[in-house]
């Protein structure tokens, strides 16, 4: 452990250097090229072996042990960026804090590396996913097989003051399960003086957010759906409009009160919307799974966190309404022993803000709590075996 903490600090400008590089190569999902292109010439600096993908930008490290004969223990990353106004400009931006999470990841490696770290069981791997914000990055690395042979995974995550301060970090993050809705309406055009001739997309509009309004959720699971886009209309205002878009985002804090949610809303918005007559259309855009808690990983990683920042920096998992396609990897593959640690960073004013800043020195509190909790899993999976 004093080994890893010696490397953070003596590599703390390293860490800087990566991040800024990574803060200014934003782009957003599936158009992450550059990011790749940066992430692929520093691993090839470090040597380790790794593996590209036709349709996506992510990244599989791989580095087997001196036998293969034992688990596989993985660490996850996002990488995209948001797109956003910031300042009056819309541009890619980093404001989730991905640009952090690809550092810690990449220098993890490193600091393994370097203090002469070697798997003697099984095999380490390092998933750079792309796409993590449309809600599909992690289902497109299922698809291609890459937790197939995996047993523990990690993640990490940079926490908004509210929830973590700096040099606090918790060995879990409790999110909630999330789905984007995304919908049409066909009306019936007519002139604005004979709206009766018409369907009026827009009435569809007001009749849905009302409905989606007065969905009643269970007061002890928290729980919300909300209207956040309309379009409608051209640029004639004498003319009833006959075509419409909407988008729904939902949160809720389990499964299965999401799975309640999607089909209470999605009735809601078909019976109002269509009650003029109006044709409505709606598929899931995205979805997320909640976070279920692993009692062996989350005791793991907090023994990681004692032993490299001390017994104080060891603080309560958050239980917040953001979502996290991370939590689909356990979903897909429920044998997987799997956790997100919370990383305290003082980040403000909050995640996705565009003007979003945090403390850089905890980029080093995450290299080294996840160093550590990765040699951990390692000893701990060669006492009792294969998972």
């Amino acid at each position: 452990m004093k080994k890893i903490n010696d490397w953070v600090k003596k590599n703390n400008q390293l860490l800087l250097d990566t991040y800024a590089s990574l803060h200014e190569l934003a782009e957003v999902s599936w158009k992450e090229e550059n990011t790749r292109n940066f992430l692929c010439s520093q691993l090839d600096k470090i040597g380790v072996s790794y593996e590209t993908f036709e349709g996506h930008y992510g990244i599989v490290v791989t580095w087997k042990g001196v036998s293969e004969a034992g688990p596989t223990i993985a660490l996850r990353t996002d990488m995209d960026a948001l797109w956003q106004n910031v300042n009056g400009e819309w541009k890619a931006n980093h404001s989730c804090g991905h640009d952090a999470h690809m550092t810690i990841a990449l220098n993890t490696i490193r600091c393994l590396k370097e203090i002469n770290f070697q798997p003697e069981n099984g095999c380490f791997k390092v998933i750079f996913q792309p796409a993590e914000e449309s809600g599909n990055g992690a289902k497109a690395l299922i698809k291609n097989g890459v937790i197939e042979d995996i047993d523990y995974l990690l993640g990490i995550h940079v926490r908004p003051i509210n929830e973590l301060r700096f040099n606090e970090v918790s060995p879990a993050i409790y999110h909630g399960a999330a789905a984007m809705l995304k919908g049409t309406i066909k009306g019936l055009q007519a002139h604005g003086a004979r709206p009766n001739q018409g369907i009026n997309v827009v009435d569809s509009l007001g009749a849905i957010i009302a409905a989606v309004n007065a969905v009643k959720v269970d007061p002890t699971v928290p729980s919300s759906a909300k209207v956040t886009q309309v379009r409608a209309g051209g640029d004639s205002i004498n003319i009833i409009p006959d075509e419409a878009e909407f988008s729904i985002d939902m949160r809720a804090q389990t499964n299965e009160a999401m799975d309640w949610l999607v089909e209470r809303v999605i009735k809601a918005v078909q019976s109002g919307g269509e009650a003029n007559g109006a044709t409505v259309h709606i598929n899931i855009g995205a979805q997320m799974a909640a976070a279920k808690p692993n009692r062996l990983m989350e005791t793991i990683v907090g023994s990681a966190i004692k032993d490299v920042l001390g017994e104080k920096s060891l603080a309560a998992s958050p239980v917040t309404p953001g979502g996290e396609d991370f939590h689909f990897y356990p979903k897909e593959k429920p044998n997987l022993q799997a956790t997100m640690i919370g990383l305290g960073t003082d980040l403000e004013p909050g995640l996705h803000h565009p003007n979003m800043k945090f403390n850089l020195q905890a980029i080093g509190n995450g290299v080294a709590v996840v160093t550590a909790s990765i040699i951990k899993l390692f000893e701990k999976a060669g006492k009792q075996g294969k998972a």
